[in-house]
């Protein structure tokens, strides 16, 4: 996936904010007013970070020990960043970003 795809995707989800907050360099997602995904545009390949269960944090940076890292200066234990670069599916980088926003959605009154 390119950047315009995931950001394409990204703001399909309901009620998605974009902002800037940490410069021009540097997209963040939001949903609620809490950040559930973040995406630099100078990185090659394409990182992402996301939010996630710490239990499945850990199962796929096992799986995938290359592509899904401890997030990027973020708290290591919720959040995982992710590199594109061909080992996960178009479909797992969406099942990230979906599991991502679940969990900062549910949060919903």
């Amino acid at each position: 996936m390119h950047i315009e795809a995931l950001r394409d995707y990204v703001l399909s989800l309901n009620d998605v904010e974009e902002v800037t907050p940490f410069g021009p360099d540097t997209l963040v997602y939001k949903v609620d007013g809490k950040i559930f995904f973040l995406m630099g545009l100078e990185n090659d390949p394409v990182q992402f970070n996301v939010k996630c269960d710490p239990d499945l944090a850990v199962e796929l940076r096992e799986q995938y020990p290359q592509s899904v890292l401890p997030g990027y200066h973020m708290n290591k234990k919720h959040w995982n960043t992710i590199v594109v670069d061909g080992v996960l599916s178009t479909l797992q980088l969406k099942e990230c970003i979906e599991h991502s926003y679940r969990l900062v959605a549910k949060k919903r009154k």
